[in-house]
Order: structure tokens, then C-alpha cells, then sequence
């Protein structure tokens, strides 16, 4: 036999407050921010560290466990002292309004560029206007104008000449310029003089009067191009005095940023649409007409367009380290936003908004994976922009094809951001089968530990790290007692007493709760007492379920029983989780059995209550009936498993030992001790095998039998393996003290068997057989049976078929 009997010391792992230096966490120097992940902090130091294309992060671990607040604070202690990235801005393409230009400058100074640009314009709305009004400017310009009416005057005048010379009057009327015969006097013919005169001398001055008019619109054809010429001349004029103007203001930005040639050439393109346009500012301060329309028809009579839009501008030192909480598309790549008047949608370049990526540009970008998944286009769009390097602002209808007008294309922006995914393990590991992209851009694995080893030193880190978190949440210290109990429910919490769980949110919470019960109890340090009670409270308020479902038990309506003995029938144990709460309640489990044909029936599965685990429990069961008992034989069984009174799903292998044992009492006809209740998996080789939520279980079944009085005789069942596993509660660790409650760790199915039925299990001598008075020997005698009545069943079947044929 390998059965042992735990002592309390043995059901627990505590904590010596004496091992502590210091009365109370206000006493604790060196802060430790990060313990127990130095895997995943390596792993971060190295992903951030590398510049090579593809290896972004992706970060596993457990939600509450600090991977958040880890990495975030980690990748800041590292940008502090990176190099700044650059600053960038969107400005009016002249050549294709369409497409705005991108342009990058030193970390700072692209609020400055947007202040001269601005001081510019607006030096310019009244430098030019000035200029213009200077007596320079407006002599040349009436110099053009008078050379222009003396032109015209010398044509006009030159065809009036040559037609008096031939006798052919010249008439001005508002209509314009009239030819008719002139009389000797001087005087325009009359019509009845003219058509008195002989033909031939009519047909003489209709012939001039033709010529003159040829000659006439000869004349104003000419004129048409001298106007053309001369409005030249003042346009060229305008140029050339605006350029004055602007040339000596803008020259000073030219040599400032001499070095930075997409600015000279933006710079340059301003001054160019500045000389085209020079009439909006001549006209900058007359009163705006009363038009709503002008702004949308006429944008070129406004100033906007030599705007700058200051997208990034980096004023601290270090490197940007960005989380993005709402990682939609147009947050992560930026929007191109509209202005709404009349009904009539525009846009403009510095309605171009930043996203994420271009906050984080140079730096650091931080999303969760699960939500980005969530929204639509913007895990595609984050692929597609890591492997392009550059950030496209597109509009999201573009993307689903609803789009066919013109819209803005901002020239791409070069990308040089490391990007942090921060998910559950199973993401990561989905992701990573059937996405084919994600190994590519998502290198760097940082895998977060859940629970760190128990030891003195880490005992040492897990009080710093306890002292660090009330000094950064401002709470109330902890006294070194109290120190040692949130360490013991970290042991709990790990569900190993040799681990100390890493899940930080849960302590965080943990010692808000004690701090305000302190603060309302008047302390100035969190004691143990009030630890004890937050966790107890805490755990009161998510036990509804669990006390109705006991109450249910003390009051008879679900039948556990906790005294004497029964065959086929066993109490197990099991755990149920609702929410956050988790804790452990006992089931009936019974067995029948009788002849047949070597079927094993699982309620549970035939109804479809099941689960996978559980069904593979059985199955296993079924397979060590055969290969243990009567080995030369078919075996001739037909036996059923039920979890009494269970109308929920089952799953888990938990039970499967309960389940045997109870298969084993009804074969063998010996009863079970129902103050006893067992857990554990187990193998084909009859192994009892470690389970989860041992303590949770225990403590289930314990309850149970305190509220009936303990009587010395109650205990509970575990495998061995579940022995580190134990962190108990006060209550049962009183109780086994006392010998009033029982713990037994087993190592095989025999073990087992013999505590529940006070007999031997019995293993098979010299002769390959089992003791007769043994639990195995009754069973195995019983199986024969079976297959004894079995065969005589079909003798006489068969013999009855033969009489009856006779």
C-alpha cells in the first residue's frame, strides 16, 4: 500500500512572517516592477531592440496578468532614451490638388515651419497690397494702359486720314465707326445726293466705303492683339512686382531650410501660386460677398491653401510609445474628414487627420490583438501597412469598393514603427496556423509566465513587488503579516503550493478592498485580519449559487451522503465556475452491472451530457476492466454509470477513479464508505492521476460534512500527485489537526479501493489469481460468473430453439 495520511502542515504552505526585514511595505526601498517574467522581458528587450523588417511583437499571457502594464512600462524606460523620430506635415500639392505632399522635419520644428508659412501669408496679405499701391507700380501700369489708347487712337486715326483723302466721310455713332460719300462741303452725303449721283461715281465710293471697312476691322482685329499684348505686359508686370514682394520675405526660409529639398521645392511652388494668384491678395480686405456658394465653387479665393497640417509634431525626448484602446481602421491609418454646407460634402488637406501609427511613427505602437481583430479592415490594413513600410490614409469606403468620386490621396508616409500585439496564447497560436502572414511580421514571441517558483529570494521580490503596488496606487501599507498572507493566497491562487501566482490584477484588487477596509476601520497599516477578511468577503459575494446548492444538500433535495456504507455507490467531487468564482461540490455516483456483452454504459454520454474528456474517462475505465480481470476471456458485462441528480453538462477525466471504484463495488458486492469522497484521473494501468481544483474540491465536500458535525470519520480521497497542490482553508486545516477531517493521498486504484471498502485490494499470486476474500478477487470471481450464466443462458437458449424445431 502506498496510502498516506496528510497532516495539516502537509495541506498548506506558509508563509514566516519573520523571514521579512521590515515592519510594514512603507519600509521597503528598490521598488520591483517586474518579477517572475524575465523570458518574456528578454524577449521584449531583443524585439524592441532589433530594426530588421518583420520582427514586431506579439505579447501571450493570461488577461490580468500585468502583460498590459509589464510591457507598457518596460518599453518606456527604454524609449526615455531612444532618438526623437521626426515631425511630419501635409501641405497643398499645386501640381495635383489631389494628392497632398508629405513633409518630414526635425523633431520640433514643424510647428515652427507651420508659424512662418502662416507669418507669411500674412505679412504677404499687406506687403503685396502695398507694393501694389506704390507709384512705381501704378506709373508702369498706366505707362501700359496710355501706350495702349495711343495705339489704338493711331490705327483709328490712320484709316480715318486715308478715308477723307478719298472723299469718304467718317461717322462715330454708339453702334461703332460708320464709312458714307462726302460732300463737297465736307459733310456726310445725304442718301437722296448720293442717289442722284451717276452710277459710276457710286459704284466708285462703294468700292472705297468696302475698302475702309476692310481696313477698319483690319484695324480692330489689330486692336484685340494689342489688348492681349498689353494685359500681358500687366500680368507680367503684376509677376514681376509681386515677386519683388514675396522674393526678399520668403528668401530667409529658402536658406533656412537649404538642405531640405522637398521643403525649398514646396517653398518655391508657393512663391509660383502666390504670382499667379496675386489678386486674392490685393483683394484679401474687401468685404466678402454675400454668396454661400463662394467657398465651395471658388476654394482659390480663400488662403487655405497654404496652410500647413501639423499631422505629428514630437515636442518630448525619446522615442513614442503609443496604445491604441480602439484600434479601428481609421484610428490605427488616420480619416480624411469633410465639411458639410448646403448639403454639398468637401474636403481639404488639413481636414487629414493622424492615426496611431503615425503618433507611434519612430516608436512604439501598442494594440490588443482581440480587439483589433474585432474591427473590420483593420488587421488586414495593419498587415498591409507593416509590409509596405509606409502609412496610406484611405477612406474605409474606397476599401468596401463604394467609392468611385475623386477623393484626397495624401502621399504615403514611410513607416519605422515597432508594433506590440498584446492577446490571449490561443490568439497567438490561431493566428499562427492559419494566417500564412503572421509568422512574417510577428518574429518576436514574448510568452508570459502565470506563475513564478516559491523560493526565498522570490519571496523577497513578490513583498517588493507588494510594496510597490500600494506606493503606486497610493494605498495604505502592508504589515509584514499581512505580507505573508497575500503571498500564501498567490500559492492558493496558483493552485500549487511550490508556485506563486503571476495574475497581478486579482492582488491589485485585492489590496484596494483591504485598504478601504482599513481607511473605514481607522488604520494606518493593512493588518492580516483585514487581508483575511477582504478575501473572505470577496469570495461571500460570488457564493450565492454555491450556498444554494449546498442548501439544497443540507435540506435533502440532492442526496450526498456522509455516513455508512454502500454498494455502487460513491461521492465524487467536482468543481463549478461561475464568473470568477469557482468552488468544489460533492456528486453521487452509482454503478450498476450484470451479464452482457462487455458494454460499458455512460448516462452522461448516451444523453449527450458529456464532454469529450469525460466520454475518454470512461472509455479508459472500460479498457482496465479488461486487460485486469479475467484476461482470458471475453468479458461478459453490462454495466451503467450515472452522475445522480447532474441535469448540467459533464467533462473533465476527474471522476474517473470515483466512477471505478463505484464499478468495482457493485461487481464485488462490497460496499463503499459514503464519509469518505475521492478525485483523480486514471490510467489503463489503474494509476490515480493528478486533477485540477483539488483544494476548491476538498473544501467542497468539507462543508458538507461540517454542517452534518463531524464525526472523526469524514475525509476526502486525492492523488498523490495533488499533494503540492494543497492550500486549504483555515477551517479544514483546524479540522484535520483535530482528526476530525481525513486527507489520504493514493497513488493507484487499489489504494483507493481499500480505503473506501476497509478490505484488501488484492494482486494476483503465483498462480495468476487474486486472493478469494479480496476486493479484486470477489470482482474477477463475479465477471466469471457472468460468463458462466452467460453460457449457460445460450445452452439452453440454443437447446430450446432445437425442441422447438422438432
Amino acid at each position: 500500500m502506498t496510502i498516506r495520511s496528510l497532516s495539516s502542515q502537509e495541506a498548506y504552505h506558509y508563509c514566516n512572517p519573520d523571514n521579512f526585514t521590515f515592519e510594514t511595505t512603507a519600509e521597503v526601498d528598490g521598488f520591483t516592477k517586474f518579477i517572475g517574467q524575465e523570458r518574456a522581458l528578454e524577449a521584449v528587450d531583443f524585439g524592441i531592440g532589433i530594426r530588421h523588417q518583420g520582427f514586431n511583437l506579439f505579447v501571450l499571457g493570461p488577461e490580468g496578468s500585468g502583460r498590459h502594464s509589464v510591457v507598457q512600462t518596460f518599453i518606456n524606460d527604454k524609449a526615455v532614451s531612444e532618438q526623437t523620430p521626426s515631425d511630419w506635415c501635409y501641405v497643398q500639392n499645386f501640381k495635383h490638388n489631389h494628392c497632398p505632399l508629405a513633409l518630414e522635419f526635425e523633431p520640433g520644428k514643424g510647428f515652427i515651419f507651420k508659424q512662418e508659412i502662416y507669418e507669411l501669408i500674412d505679412m504677404l496679405k499687406t506687403t503685396i497690397p502695398s507694393v501694389f499701391e506704390e507709384e512705381s507700380y501704378q506709373s508702369r501700369k498706366y505707362a501700359i494702359k496710355e501706350r495702349l489708347q495711343q495705339e489704338i487712337d493711331s490705327l483709328y486715326r490712320s484709316v480715318e486720314e486715308k478715308a477723307k483723302e478719298d472723299g469718304i466721310a467718317v461717322i462715330k455713332t454708339e453702334q461703332g465707326i460708320l464709312f458714307t460719300a462726302r460732300s463737297k462741303d465736307g459733310t456726310p452725303m445725304k442718301v437722296e445726293a448720293f442717289m442722284a449721283l451717276p452710277q459710276e461715281e457710286r459704284e466708285k465710293f462703294e468700292g472705297l466705303i468696302e475698302k475702309y471697312q476692310q481696313e477698319l476691322q483690319q484695324a480692330i482685329n489689330h486692336v484685340s492683339v494689342l489688348k492681349r499684348e498689353a494685359e500681358e505686359q500687366g500680368r507680367t508686370l503684376k509677376k514681376e512686382t509681386a515677386h519683388l514682394a514675396v522674393f526678399h520675405i520668403i528668401n530667409a526660409l529658402y536658406m533656412k531650410y537649404e538642405g531640405n529639398e522637398p521643403v525649398t521645392s514646396y517653398l518655391k511652388s508657393v512663391e509660383e501660386e502666390i504670382m499667379e494668384n496675386v489678386d486674392d491678395f490685393l483683394h484679401a480686405h474687401e468685404p466678402e460677398k454675400a454668396n454661400p456658394f463662394i467657398g465651395i465653387l471658388s476654394p482659390a479665393a480663400t488662403f487655405h491653401q497654404y496652410e500647413v497640417n501639423l499631422l505629428v509634431s514630437h515636442e518630448d525626448e525619446g522615442a513614442p510609445v503609443v496604445y491604441e484602446d480602439l484600434p479601428t481602421y481609421q484610428n490605427l491609418h488616420g480619416r480624411i474628414e469633410h465639411h458639410a454646407r448646403m448639403g454639398v460634402l468637401s474636403t481639404h488637406f488639413t481636414l487629414i487627420q493622424k492615426g496611431s501609427l503615425h503618433q507611434a511613427n519612430g516608436g512604439y505602437l501598442i494594440i490588443d490583438a482581440g480587439r483589433l481583430l474585432r474591427q473590420p479592415f483593420a488587421y488586414e490594413g495593419l498587415k498591409r501597412t507593416l509590409r509596405s513600410q509606409t502609412i496610406r490614409i484611405e477612406p474605409v469606403e474606397r476599401l468596401l469598393g463604394l467609392m468611385s468620386t475623386v477623393v484626397l490621396e495624401p502621399e504615403p508616409i514611410p513607416l519605422q514603427t515597432k508594433v506590440v500585439l498584446i492577446g490571449e496564447p490561443l490568439l497567438y497560436y490561431l493566428l499562427n496556423a492559419y494566417d500564412p502572414e503572421f509568422q512574417s511580421l510577428f518574429k518576436v514571441q514574448a510568452d508570459f509566465e502565470h506563475t513564478m517558483v516559491w523560493n526565498d529570494e522570490n519571496q523577497q521580490l513578490y513583498a517588493s513587488l507588494l510594496a510597490h503596488l500600494t506606493s503606486s496606487k497610493e494605498l495604505l501599507p502592508l504589515h509584514r503579516q499581512a505580507v505573508a498572507r497575500v503571498i500564501e493566497q498567490a500559492a492558493r491562487e496558483a493552485g500549487d503550493r511550490e508556485k506563486l501566482s503571476l495574475h497581478l490584477s486579482g492582488f491589485v484588487d485585492l489590496l484596494q478592498e483591504a485598504d478601504y477596509l482599513a481607511r473605514k476601520d481607522k488604520k494606518d497599516v493593512i493588518g492580516v485580519e483585514i487581508i483575511k477578511t477582504a478575501i473572505t468577503t470577496a469570495k461571500r459575494r460570488g457564493d450565492r449559487v454555491k450556498d444554494r446548492i449546498q442548501e439544497g444538500v443540507h435540506e435533502g433535495v440532492r442526496h450526498i451522503e456522509t455516513s455508512g456504507s454502500k454498494v455502487g455507490q460513491i461521492n465524487g467531487l467536482s468543481v463549478m465556475g461561475l464568473g470568477n468564482s469557482y468552488f468544489g461540490m460533492p456528486t453521487r455516483i452509482t454503478a450498476q452491472t450484470r451479464p452482457g456483452d462487455g458494454k460499458l454504459i455512460d448516462i452522461e454520454r448516451e444523453v449527450k451530457l458529456g464532454g469529450a474528456l469525460h466520454s475518454k474517462g470512461v472509455l479508459i475505465l472500460q479498457a482496465y476492466l479488461s486487460a485486469c480481470y479475467v484476461r482470458t476471456i471475453p468479458l461478459s458485462l453490462h454495466a451503467s454509470l450515472v452522475f445522480e441528480q447532474s441535469y448540467g453538462g459533464v467533462d473533465g477525466d476527474s471522476a474517473s477513479c470515483a466512477e471505478l471504484c463505484a464499478l468495482l463495488s457493485s461487481l464485488a458486492e462490497v460496499p463503499i464508505k459514503q464519509n469518505l469522497a475521492i478525485t483523480g484521473s486514471v490510467s489503463q494501468l489503474g494509476e490515480v492521476q493528478a486533477i485540477g481544483g483539488v483544494n476548491e474540491k476538498i473544501e467542497g465536500f468539507f462543508d458538507i460534512c461540517r454542517h452534518r458535525g463531524l464525526n472523526g470519520d469524514q475525509g476526502v480521497i486525492i492523488p498523490a500527485a495533488n499533494i503540492r497542490h494543497l492550500m486549504l482553508k483555515e477551517s479544514v486545516r483546524e479540522a484535520i489537526e483535530a482528526k476530525q477531517f481525513h486527507l489520504y493521498g493514493v497513488d493507484t486504484v487499489n489504494d483507493a479501493i481499500e480505503l473506501l471498502t476497509g478490505l484488501q485490494a488484492g494482486t494476483r499470486g503465483e498462480d495468476d489469481a487474486f486472493a478469494k476474500d479480496s476486493v479484486n478477487g470477489l470482482v474477477e470471481e463475479r465477471l466469471y460468473r457472468f460468463a458462466r450464466d452467460i453460457q449457460e443462458f445460450k445452452k439452453e437458449n440454443e437447446k430450446s430453439q432445437d425442441e422447438d424445431k422438432v
